[in-house]
């Protein structure tokens, strides 16, 4: 790619991320009682009174906490900070510990379960904000957390980590992060996110203790979850990891791809980073097997053989990233290429220009799909921002 596209390309992720994303949660999404408010629809209708989940609030203490960092714009340390307020004043269980997993639009408990996903996005959240502020309240909700997971997920026995319990740490029957999902005890998902927790906590926190939770967990995704013939990750497995699907999940395969080489380098040890290296650009390229013509990428593929053709906003985000990590970190010269691509993809069919932040997705017939919520439980300025935010860093990198 040439150098004038690069600069371009950085100038519109910069445009999209300041006037696009951020500004429509602190103007639109801001519940004046406190917090945020739990849902914008597919019209862009508010609902106050819905739910407010744990993962919306974690991920945008995250997402406004890296843009502080990113930009230094002072409304984004007040909309961290308003998010760690409300986690601290509201989410957080100071009887039992972790946080709960959704609250009523009043700040009372929704759904007290404890899923390990909602807690390990909230040291996420937590461990950035103390990256941006120093603030050591912060800090030290991230470590209990954190020991929460370890204390009450963690398999010793096993390996890895399993999904949820009540809120008192008992076994829960019903452990599925969403309804779409499989009842399994161990998920690829949970992992994921359980990994990208612990590299933003060893970043601010470097001790044996999180240092060896990391290294961990990083062994878990590349031994267990990763297929290393073929380069998908597993999706749903068991206590004893007999895997329970046979789909492929090419966003998450692609998000993979540089959260595990992310992780490796923070980690820092040298031989670990050149197996990690290795093994996500195996990942990478079977993730660019749902990569079509015009940049989109679709969502999985299913056991049959058959394709989920929507092109969901998170997954283009992390198309995005991936491809950029593979021009930057494996020398692949079409990497560039291939994130502009999608990225114009993105701008052409799920930016909203008029009402600010993306669309859900494009449907399978090309429609733009307004069944699923502008902001809510699940979507979040977590996908979109990180990707320009992180793409922005590696473009930033290179010698324009």
């Amino acid at each position: 790619m040439d150098t004038a596209t690069l600069k371009l390309f950085a100038e519109q992720l910069s445009d999209n991320l300041n006037n696009n994303i951020l500004p429509y949660w602190t103007e639109r999404m801001t519940d004046p009682a406190g917090g945020f408010y739990g849902r914008r629809d597919g019209f862009d209708s508010l609902h106050p009174d819905a739910a407010k989940g744990a993962i919306l609030n974690a991920r945008i203490l995250w997402t406004f906490s890296a843009a502080y960092i990113a930009t230094q714009r002072p409304d984004c340390l007040e909309a961290a900070t308003r998010a760690k307020n409300y986690i601290l004043d509201r989410f957080v269980d100071r009887e039992h510990g972790g946080v709960y997993w959704s609250l009523n639009a009043d700040g009372s408990v929704a759904d007290s379960k404890k899923q390990f996903y909602a807690i390990a996005f909230t040291v996420y959240g937590l461990a950035e904000y103390y990256r941006a502020t120093a603030d050591d309240t912060a800090l030290q909700q991230a470590i209990e957390l954190f020991r929460c997971i370890e204390r009450h997920s963690r398999d010793n026995a096993r390996g890895g980590y399993r999904e949820a319990a009540t809120r008192e740490w008992e076994p829960i029957e019903d452990m599925r992060l969403s309804e779409k999902d499989r009842n399994f005890s161990k998920t690829m998902n949970t992992h994921l996110h359980i990994l990208e927790a612990y590299t933003a906590l060893l970043r601010v926190w470097r001790t044996d203790e999180c240092l060896e939770a990391a290294h961990n967990i990083l062994s878990v995704m590349t031994d267990r979850i990763a297929d290393r013939s073929g380069g998908h990750l597993g999706l749903f497995f068991d206590d004893d990891w007999r895997r329970a699907d046979s789909e492929q999940s090419f966003g998450h395969d692609i998000e993979a791809s540089w959260l595990m080489l992310e992780a490796a380098e923070v980690i820092g040890d040298g031989d670990l980073y050149s197996s990690v290296l290795a093994l996500t650009r195996t990942i990478a390229d079977a993730a660019l097997e749902g990569l079509c013509a015009d940049g989109s990428m679709v969502y999985e593929r299913h056991g049959n053989g058959g394709y989920d053709n929507e092109k969901h906003w998170w997954v283009q985000a992390e198309a995005v990233v991936g491809q950029a990590y593979l021009a930057v970190y494996h020398g692949v010269a079409r990497g560039w290429d291939g994130a502009w691509r999608t990225w114009r993809y993105i701008a052409e069919n799920l930016v909203d220009a008029g009402c600010g932040e993306w669309y859900w997705s494009r449907m399978s017939d090309g429609s733009v799909n307004r069944a699923e919520d502008k902001a809510g439980f699940w979507k979040c300025p977590y996908h979109n921002g990180r990707m320009c935010m992180e793409t922005l860093r590696l473009l930033r990198s290179l010698p324009l």
